[in-house]
């Protein structure tokens, strides 16, 4: 095992984080069977159950049989535990796409802004342009233009994460070119593509890595308020913004119904927080160099 595996698995915060992670993969993949009933089944008997009450449930069977709800109902008689489990799916999954896709096109630009500078003056205005658009609003607009699907969503959400990803690979680049080993490389006509994907790219890795897991989390994020606010995908399929969007109505009554997937919400988020956290701590010579100072 190197060393950098070893600093990295040492790092409190990336246990925690990657532990939490896997549990919550676990459970996304495992719903179909961690779950007690079909997400969108409606039991119009059950609404707005409470937490650990056992009831006479009908499930898709039409069978009626005594089963204690672990997190009760909403008010359509749906199961908050199953609609729970299955809404880390959706989390996950936008999560991790929004993140890939925008690394991968957000790399792309920023090593030709900080390699080409005539690419660079007109590229970065432009990325400066989408900046200035608040994600948040951006994505609003772009799921009410192009109407609520899960791409739509993941596409509404990484667009706005790109111009951050450019940056942060820009100033990578415009750094990592001024190094003696790239002049070497030019003196002797190495192409700039060899350049590009031997040189300058490998040594860009770490910060990209740190920042797609803050991409992820954002991303999590910001697919829950469009789903609260109604934007995002169909109120059929269970999401964690969803679930809290039908519970705010009913919240004085049954504010259990918003807890849970809360409580799932900000976990995930924190414990994608704490991974890049622990990753740049680890990964990062500049904190690394702090970290030995003290």
């Amino acid at each position: 095992m190197s060393p950098n595996v070893r600093r990295v698995l040492k790092n409190g915060a990336v246990r925690f984080g990657s532990t939490v992670l896997i549990v919550l993969t676990v459970i996304a993949l495992l719903a179909p069977w961690l779950g007690t009933t079909d997400p969108a089944w409606l039991d119009a008997v059950n609404m707005n159950q409470k937490p650990g009450v056992t009831v006479d449930w009908t499930g898709p069977d039409n069978q009626t049989a005594p089963r204690t709800l672990l997190m009760g109902t909403d008010s359509f008689g749906r199961d908050i535990y199953s609609r729970v489990l299955y809404g880390a799916r959706v989390s996950l999954l936008v999560g991790v796409i929004v993140s890939v896709v925008a690394l991968a096109i957000g790399t792309l630009f920023g090593l030709l802004a900080g390699y080409f500078r005539r690419v660079d003056a007109v590229l970065m205005r432009f990325m400066d342009g989408l900046m200035s658009i608040p994600a948040i609003l951006l994505a609003i607009a772009l799921v009410a233009a192009l109407g609520a699907s899960l791409t739509t969503v993941i596409v509404a959400i990484a667009i706005p994460e790109i111009p951050r990803v450019t940056r942060l690979v820009r100033s990578l680049v415009l750094s990592i070119r001024e190094e003696p080993y790239i002049e070497a490389a030019i003196s002797v006509g190495t192409p700039v593509w060899k350049i590009l994907l031997r040189h300058v790219l490998p040594n860009s890795i770490a910060p990209m890595v740190v920042q797609g897991t803050y991409v992820c989390a954002s991303a999590i994020l910001i697919e829950a308020i469009l789903s609260f606010l109604g934007l995002g995908l169909p109120s059929e399929i269970p999401t964690w913004g969803n679930i809290m969007a039908e519970a705010r109505v009913v919240f004085s009554s049954a504010p259990y119904n918003m807890w849970f997937p809360g409580i799932f919400l900000t976990l995930t988020v924190l414990a994608v927080n704490l991974l890049g956290d622990g990753l740049r701590d680890t990964l990062d010579p500049k904190f690394n160099k702090r970290g030995a100072q003290r």
